[in-house]
């Protein structure tokens, strides 16, 4: 069970004493986070071993990161095999919108569940066996707060952010930004018509973490993808030494 917000499965331990006729408040306690560590660094180990650069991207719903997924592996997969991870609570649409681009992707359904696990992502990676040398997109379910605790194995995670989201989303959801090492401000066609500060969105996503890389993109005229793409070579490319090493 998520100890942010009560998703999952699994055995809950509940302490429910009183005392002295007050109850007491009900703790639920069980070490979910190490048990997804343990299986997060089993998926790492395996991604570094075979030069895989895995990437967990993670949104708000409605960010367009499955539009940018899908430019990104047009763009990408003539010269490198990329594999995609679709997380959702239902259905099956994104991971077909993938798989329409020619890659392999498998669907993870979550039930109520908000986010992906690494245990569930290790299976995944188990039925997309990925080629040493490939890049793993694991798409995330659309929220900003539990896949922010929880370690995929994966290198970097990519927060995506709209600008229709407004300029504050960073300081509302700051685990989140304080977790990613890339953010894309996505949706940047959408600028002339909208009243958003640009500059004071960048500026409050550094204001969390001020190491975060920030890329304005849009899936729809192709702004800032290229960027994007250089990007992601070069964290292929430092994936790839590190298997050689």
């Amino acid at each position: 069970m998520c100890g942010t917000c009560g998703c999952g499965e699994g055995q809950v331990q509940i302490d429910g004493k009183h005392h002295h006729g007050q109850p007491r408040e009900i703790a639920l306690e069980r070490d979910i986070m190490a048990k997804n560590d343990g299986y997060a660094d089993a998926n790492r180990r395996r991604f570094v071993e075979d030069g895989i650069l895995a990437l967990n991207l993670v949104s708000s719903p409605g960010s367009g990161k499955t539009e940018i997924l899908v430019k990104t592996i047009e763009m990408l997969s003539c010269a490198t095999p990329c594999y995609v991870v679709e997380g959702d609570q239902q259905t099956s649409n994104d991971a077909d919108r993938i798989r329409a681009t020619g890659a392999p992707a498998v669907q993870i359904n979550t039930g109520k569940g908000c986010h992906l696990d690494a245990h569930m992502v290790g299976h995944a990676v188990d039925d997309l066996g990925p080629k040493p040398g490939g890049i793993v997109f694991i798409e995330n379910v659309g929220n900003l707060v539990c896949p922010a605790g929880f370690d995929l194995g994966e290198a970097h995670k990519v927060v995506v952010l709209s600008i229709t989201e407004g300029e504050d989303k960073p300081l509302k959801y700051p685990d989140m930004f304080a977790a990613a090492d890339l953010a894309l401000i996505n949706k940047a066609d959408l600028l002339p018509y909208l009243d958003v500060d640009i500059d004071l969105m960048v500026a409050n996503a550094r204001r969390i973490n001020p190491r975060l890389v920030i890329i304005q993109t849009s899936a729809k005229t192709g702004a800032g993808m290229a960027d994007w793409l250089k990007w992601i070579r070069t964290a292929h490319h430092l994936a790839a030494a590190a298997a050689a090493e």
